[in-house]
Order: structure tokens, then sequence, then C-alpha cells
């Protein structure tokens, strides 16, 4: 028999990837979805279970203040609904015309751009931060008579900045350009009112702080009738037809739901709702500030961002890769961090020379003594480091 090692408690901090753990709700609603047939969504016949499409659909809406919910659409991902929407709205497009996007923002938004960039379909603008953020002005500034789309993130899964949305939203409408927003790092973390932000679509994935599984996501769309759809195929609606509904949400769903994913997202958002956004972001708040204080005690401790608006941490220690900093916490101290470019290679480029960096996130279910252990730990093995060998 192989000798029994003594390893420390898990101390998961890797929560802008995946939450976990999840509400005990979010379980028990994903073996219950399992446990009888599948009803609703006129699909199939019959009263025995749940219509976790409907339920799911009602629990974001009310969330996020999304009106109608049938302008919900559910996906599979946020980088799912990207490419749609992305797709979707540059369907009309003259070739080159003009799209807008940042450094701060997600390879799920700089890819599916920079791939239509390189096939000359459009004309891309990436633009630059200061301080965790794109300036209002420096959006005004890059707008063109050919502008017709701007794509960013809503938060930073490096930094933990929030974009100013309602004030660029405005200048964007004011000029008839879309606005896209990747809110996959603030659903379920801050309050969101898609009744009164000016935005064109709003994507959310399931998995992160909306405490669903991984395998969902979606969109919110104010006006359908300005995107395209770019898939086809059954509705369970209208089947006579041969082409697809215009009808919301079939416009955009096509295929069979993921029914348990779904029961775990309306479950993890009543679970959000019945605590109160406002007060899981208050006590992200102080957590987080908690960490930062306590590295900033250490020299040779760099924190890109100092006073995030999301439970998001990241730093490097002097004289050690972050790879190796993440290694030793995973072995040594039982924590689960986030190490490297986070799909945001820009924004890396932009605070660190493209380096990387170790990445710590809360969630509801951090407590403050994981912060404390957590915080120990990066300051142990920062002060065993040589700031004078290796990277800066």
């Amino acid at each position: 028999m192989s000798p029994t090692i003594d390893r420390p408690p898990l101390i998961y901090l890797n929560n802008a990837a995946t939450t976990w753990p999840k509400p005990p709700g979010v379980l028990a609603a994903i073996t219950q979805s399992l446990a009888l047939p599948v009803f609703g969504s006129g699909r199939t016949t019959g009263s025995q279970g749940e219509d976790y499409v409907a339920l799911a659909r009602e629990a974001i809406a009310s969330l996020l203040a999304a009106d109608p919910p049938e302008h919900v659409v559910f996906t599979s991902s946020a980088t799912d609904s990207l490419n749609i929407l992305i797709q979707g709205f540059l369907a009309g497009c003259d070739a080159g015309c003009h799209v807008l996007t940042t450094e701060l923002d997600h390879n799920s938004v700089l890819r599916p751009l920079h791939e239509l960039a390189r096939q000359g379909r459009i004309r891309l603008t990436v633009l630059p931060f200061e301080d965790g953020a794109v300036s209002p002005d420096t959006v005004e500034a890059a707008i063109t008579p050919d502008t017709r789309l701007m794509v960013t993130a809503h938060g930073s899964n490096v930094l933990g900045s929030v974009q100013e949305i309602a004030r660029i939203g405005k200048i964007l409408h004011d000029h008839d350009i879309s606005f896209i927003v990747d809110g996959a790092q603030t659903a379920g973390h801050i309050p969101v009112d898609l009744w009164s932000l000016p935005v064109d679509a709003y994507v959310f994935t399931g998995h992160k702080g909306l405490f669903g599984i991984p395998g969902t996501g979606g969109f919110y769309v104010r006006d359908p009738e300005t995107i395209a759809p770019t898939r086809y195929g059954g509705t369970g609606t209208d089947s006579f037809s041969l082409f697809q509904p215009r009808d919301m949400p079939e416009r955009f769903e096509s295929g069979t739901h993921n029914y348990p994913g779904l029961a775990a997202l309306a479950a993890g958002a009543e679970y959000i709702a019945g605590i109160g956004v406002e007060t899981i972001a208050e006590k992200a708040e102080r957590q987080t500030a908690f960490i930062i204080g306590e590295l900033k005690e250490e020299p040779n401790v760099t924190v890109y961002n100092e006073s995030p608006s999301l439970p998001i941490v990241s730093f490097n220690i002097r004289g050690m890769e972050n790879d190796d900093v993440g290694f030793i916490l995973a072995r040594a101290y039982g924590i689960v961090a986030r190490t490297g470019l986070h799909c945001a290679p820009l924004a890396h480029r932009a605070i660190d020379g493209g380096r990387g960096s170790v990445r710590l996130s809360l969630s509801w279910f951090t407590t403050d003594e994981e912060c404390r252990v957590a915080a120990r730990a990066i300051r142990e093995i920062a002060q065993h480091a040589d700031p004078s060998v290796g990277s800066p």
C-alpha cells in the first residue's frame, strides 16, 4: 500500500474560472432533473416534472432585470453566446465595417473579432485601458462613420475592474452603434439592471457567479430583429415550417436544451436572489480588500489592481514565475489559484509584458479564514523569494 500523505485542506480560489462549491439546492436540482422525464417547452406531454427551461428563463430575467423574459436565450456557454451575437449583429454589415473592442477582453471576444478582421469582413480597433478601465472618451474618439458595433467585457477577469457600461452605451447609441456586453464575470457578483443599461445584448455564463454548472450560458437581446439567426434546426414549435421561427426565444434556440444544466442555473439564480446581490458584493469587497492589504505589505509582491470591483486579485512575486507560485500554493498550502494569461493576452501584455500572473478569485462561499490563510501563504512565499533572480 502507498503511504498516506497528509495534505492541507482544500482552499478553492479559482472562482472566476468556475465557482465551487455549489449551493446544495443546485446539486439537488440536478438530481431531480435526472430523476423524472423532461416536460414542457412544447416538446413533450405530461405533468410529473418541471419545465426547467421556463424556470431558468424566469429566474435569470428576474435577477438581471431583463424584460421580457422571452428575450433571454440559452446557449452552451458565454463563448457560444458571443459567437452567435457577433456573427448575428454583423450579418448585414458591409465588408470592412468598423468594430470596437478593448485590450481588457477575453479571447472569447478577441478571437472571433480577429478572425473576421483576418477575413477582411471587418476593420477592428482594439482600445487601450488605463487604471483597469477604458475611458468613455477613448471610445468616443475611436468612432468613425462606419463603426457598427462594440463588444467588451463588463468586468475584467484579470483585474476585477468594471467598465462604465452606462456611459459607454449612451455614447454608442448616440451614434447608432450596437453594443454587446460580456457579463461572464459580473452576473451574480454585482447588481445588473438590463432594463436601464443601454446595451443591445448582454452575455452571461452559468457556471461562474450564477452558481450553475459548465455547459450553460446565454444572452439577453433587446431587439431580436437587429440580429440574424446563425443556427437553424428543431425547436419543437411551428414544425411544419421549413424555416427558423421568428418568435423568441426559438429564433435563436435550436436543438435539445441542457435540462440538468438549466435546472442548476435556475436554482443558482434563485439562491443568489435569496441572499441579495448587494450582500454578495459587499462581502466580496471586504474580503478582497483584506487580501490586497496583506499582499501590499510585502515589497516583493506586485498587485495589479489594488481597488477591484470584483473579487479578483492578480499578482506576481518578484524573482518567481507565476506558475511556480501556483504550484507551491497548491502543493504546500492546498490553495487552488489560477496562473498564466487567463485567456486575456492583451490585458497581460499591458500590465506585465505578457508574463501572466497568479489570480485569486473568491465566491460567496469563501470564508474569512480562507482569506487569512491564503494571504499568509503568499506572504511566506514572497519572503523566501529572491527578487534579484528571474522574472522582474
